[in-house]
């Protein structure tokens, strides 16, 4: 018998992130839960740890200018064609968080092993880089079935939390992302998963045969809930459009402390309307 799954508001959802929580996000052109980003800064959650799959954009910038993170793991951080992000840049900038340079094939190399869970994942390309030199926790071995044939260990990735946002979901808890294959890993690596969508059903999405195949099943999903333009400013591919110009007025305005401040003061106001 299938039970149905745990079905909170925004708040509850943020409730569940604890301080210190490492967090599983993709990057901007996937599905972003910024509803429930907006919720966790709202809690004034701290030192989190950050996991880019394989990068992060606004939504890590702005839990960084809100104080709630700690640590960011990735290969990349950035905002698109609206370039850097602003408040990533400062902190680094001002050393107050920690940086643990990746790589894409890294990140998805450590959230595999999480996934098929054995302690590594072996990866070539990076051996000798500065990337690899910076990372204590990356071992370079030697392959057991050649000879002087070094090879790197990455260590394996778990998050504390998946947190994505998605089109679908049903009462199950089942998650349609369809071709979002990022999300996939990230649940199967995660202890959990903290998801939105924009419309939760009553049926099941996995007996659906046109759904199935990009549906995560709800045994790794902890908890749900709707949230209609819950990826806004941000789009969801094949749904809404990023919004250009919220996304621009962010840029400009969280190029200082002050502005950034003033920035999701005002979201605030309007989330609350």
């Amino acid at each position: 018998m299938t039970m149905d799954a745990i079905r909170l508001d925004l708040e509850g959802l943020a409730a569940r992130v604890s301080d210190g929580a490492k967090i599983a996000l993709p990057p901007d052109y996937s599905y972003c839960a910024m509803a429930l980003v907006r919720a966790i800064i709202a809690r004034n959650v701290r030192d989190l740890h950050l996991v880019g799959v394989p990068a992060l954009g606004f939504q890590a910038d702005q839990l960084i200018g809100a104080g709630c993170v700690g640590t960011v793991e990735t290969a990349a951080v950035t905002l698109g064609e609206f370039g850097l992000a602003p408040r990533f840049s400062a902190s680094i900038k001002a050393a107050s968080i920690r940086m643990l340079d990746a790589t894409c094939p890294a990140i998805h190399a450590g959230l595999q092993a999480s996934e098929k869970g054995v302690p590594f994942m072996p990866l070539r390309g990076v051996i000798g880089s500065d990337v690899e030199k910076r990372r204590d926790d990356w071992v370079i071995g030697q392959n057991p079935f050649a000879e002087n044939d070094p090879i790197l260990m990455v260590k394996a990735i778990q998050p504390d939390f998946a947190m994505f946002h998605a089109p679908l979901a049903d009462r199950f808890g089942n998650v349609w992302v369809g071709v979002r294959r990022e999300l996939m890993l990230m649940a199967h690596a995660a202890k959990s998963s903290l998801v939105t969508a924009e419309k939760i059903v009553d049926g099941n999405l996995l007996d659906d045969p046109v759904r199935a195949a990009g549906t995560i099943p709800g045994l790794y999903v902890g908890a749900i809930a709707e949230a209609e333009q819950g990826a806004w400013p941000l789009g969801i591919p094949g749904g809404y459009d990023a919004d250009q110009d919220e996304l621009a007025r962010y840029v400009d305005m969280a190029r200082t402390e002050e502005g950034f401040a003033a920035y999701m003061a005002g979201t605030k106001a309007v989330a609350a309307e």
